[in-house]
């Protein structure tokens, strides 16, 4: 799992980690839908879970339909569940072990939207490789409302504990727009 990119790589494939579900805010679906077509405006391949369904189906489609490139990866056991788009090439996989894998050592950064306990078990486990140096891959939170700040909240405690380093604030950021996610990951805007 030994990562060779070095800090400050440029970012070609973004990883999206982000909730499956239909009922949640209509802001945080519209988020999803505009970071996927800022995506391609930007050259930007996504990389996500493969489904049609809640913010992950519509950054997958808003990506698409700006000519976007995409690459979904899915279990096979969660193919009705989360509903294959279809439209953009996949690759299935038995396990969600395997899914990550794949969605790591296909992209060069991550972005995390609002989600759920899936989407926080994503996020957190690619944190901690990057806090045993396992990779120097940006990590960024974008939310524009207060979604993520519990979290930031958390992370901060156990510093305050220390039993996370402060100086693990730098490998993970928490923004309030997409323009600021871009800057985080240091990625220019389109021509």
């Amino acid at each position: 799992m030994a990562d060779s990119s070095a800090p400050g790589a440029k970012v070609r494939s973004v990883c999206v980690y982000c909730g499956s579900s239909e009922t949640t805010k209509p802001e945080y679906l519209d988020l999803a839908t505009r970071f996927g077509a800022a995506l391609a405006a930007r050259g930007l391949r996504l990389v996500y879970g493969g489904g049609g369904v809640g913010l992950m189906g519509r950054c997958a489609k808003a990506a698409a339909a700006a000519g976007g490139e995409v690459l979904g990866i899915m279990p096979h056991f969660l193919e009705q569940r989360e509903r294959v788009f279809d439209a953009v090439p996949h690759r299935l996989v038995d396990t969600m072990h395997e899914r990550k894998h794949i969605m790591f050592e296909e992209s060069d950064a991550f972005v995390v939207l609002p989600g759920g306990i899936g989407t926080l078990e994503e996020a957190v486990e690619t944190l901690s490789w990057r806090r045993l140096d396992l990779h120097f891959k940006p990590v960024v939170f974008l939310a524009e409302d207060d979604f993520w700040d519990p979290f930031f909240h958390l992370i901060q405690h156990t510093v305050e504990a220390n039993l996370t380093p402060a100086s693990f604030h730098e490998a993970v950021a928490n923004v309030r727009s997409i323009e600021d996610c871009f800057a985080a990951l240091r990625v220019s805007a389109p021509v």
